[in-house]
């Protein structure tokens, strides 16, 4: 893969949120019970990056079911809004927690509890519209267009009070009729555009739609905004991805793009697992509004943003068979071909069952990475680096999907080494064969 490119996904979770400051990307995904933040100052390293957390809570009344993380900054100070209950869904509310100074790091601490009109509501996230600070969410109501979830706003007197009544906004709910949510902002040529989900998120028509208002016009009056036609981005069948959408957006290193980040799915099937954050370009069409474009397939090749200094990636195709660098050797009579198409990295990879084939990785570099699919056939590899002692992996996954981050090696020392793919022969309870996949693996430098 050249220096300049990279490939998704850049996180195995949901929800994604991503700025850069200062020399890095900082990226944050639903993790459940805690904030957790990933840092590195390429997209092509954020795979591997650390996982950092930042935040746990003893309350246990917030402390659980922490989705949907929103990262912005205001006066110096990073707030993170996210959403958080009991363990109870329906007790879901909006939190903030502010940084001590201004490392998106943090330490953080517990800031407060806003939009809190007595109803469930996630997906929080400001706006500043007019020099105004505005706080937009997602509340189950009738409003506008019916159905159990919409969008709201109210005023913000700080980064962690919302003032007054709330306001439903006249969001269409596209081909869906249960939500809309997780709205997010772009500001350009004179207008708000807020961008936001429909659908439930696990169906693999979530996409995002688009609302805006002009300067100069109050947010909190719904006749002000106007709603666009169409999904703004919503499935590629062709490219295998369904249910791209709880979107962000940041800014190049250079500052000179705008870029997405998202969550999406390569499997059709209607259910919550397998989403991971995704990034692209996105540019701007001549009536100034903004083109999201069409999701791009697992494992392409993309230009790294304007800015971002790499490194490069070194990718091994399941294909790029021998004993010599970034090669893999396989032993025993492992399958191959194409029946999986766009699950799979070039459209192929190959398999096997049998207790004690293997597949031996060669690479230089410090750290290696294998993506592949994971099937209700799929049992337990045991990986190997360097002939040192094995860890045990279960590639089943239900329902089937591709391109998954199954494997991700200790940090290495700078040099030569191996990696070796070991058919255990065993399985799960719920798995019907034994077969690991061998598809593509990312070597970094």
């Amino acid at each position: 893969m050249a220096a300049n490119s990279f490939r998704n996904p850049l996180n195995n979770s949901a929800d994604p949120t991503m700025v850069h400051y200062n020399g890095n990307y900082y990226l944050s995904t639903t993790q459940g019970d805690r904030i957790t933040i990933w840092k590195s100052n390429s997209l092509a390293t954020l795979i591997n990056a650390p996982a950092v957390t930042v935040w746990q809570d003893s309350d246990p009344s917030r402390n659980t079911q922490m989705w949907a993380p929103g990262m912005y900054q205001f006066n110096g100070r990073w707030y993170i809004y996210y959403t958080a209950s009991n363990g109870v869904d329906a007790n879901h509310r909006m939190h903030v927690i502010e940084s001590a100074g201004s490392d998106p790091m943090g330490p953080y601490a517990y800031k407060g509890k806003l939009a809190d009109y007595g109803v469930y509501a996630i997906d929080g996230e400001p706006m500043v519209h007019n020099g105004q600070m505005y706080f937009t969410w997602s509340s189950p109501g009738r409003g506008f267009s019916g159905g159990p979830q919409q969008i709201y706003i109210a005023t913000m007197s700080n980064p962690w009070t919302t003032t007054g009544s709330r306001v439903a906004l006249p969001v269409n709910n596209g081909t869906c009729s249960e939500v809309r949510e997780g709205p997010t902002f772009l500001y350009r040529n004179g207008r708000t555009f807020m961008t936001y989900s429909t659908c439930d998120t696990g169906k693999p028509d979530y996409s995002l739609w688009m609302i805006s208002v002009a300067n100069g016009l109050n947010p909190m009056v719904p006749g002000n905004w106007v709603q666009y036609a169409g999904a703004r981005f919503s499935r590629n069948n062709a490219a295998g991805v369904y249910g791209p959408g709880h979107h962000f957006f940041f800014k190049s290193p250079d500052g000179t793009e705008d870029w997405i980040a998202y969550h999406g799915k390569n499997t059709a099937a209607y259910n919550y697992h397998w989403r991971t954050t995704r990034a692209q370009k996105i540019s701007w069409n001549a009536d100034g509004t903004p083109n999201l474009g069409s999701p791009v397939a697992l494992g392409a090749s993309l230009p790294l943003p304007s800015g971002d200094p790499g490194p490069a990636v070194q990718t091994i195709n399941d294909f790029d068979i021998g004993t010599g660098n970034n090669q893999v050797e396989y032993a025993g009579a492992w399958s191959s071909g194409s029946g999986c198409g766009v699950q799979c990295y070039l459209g192929n990879d190959h398999w096997s069952g049998t207790a004690g084939h293997t597949a031996t990785f060669r690479f230089t570099g410090t750290q290696i990475g294998l993506y592949s699919v994971r099937d209700t056939g799929n049992g337990i590899a045991a990986m190997s680096i360097d002939g040192g002692p094995e860890q045990l992996v279960d590639y089943h996954g239900d329902p089937r999907i591709g391109q998954h981050l199954n494997y991700l090696s200790p940090k290495l020392a700078a040099g030569a080494h191996t990696l070796r793919v070991r058919v255990t022969g065993t399985k799960n309870g719920s798995a019907t064969w034994t077969a690991v996949s061998i598809d593509r693996a990312d070597v970094w430098p």
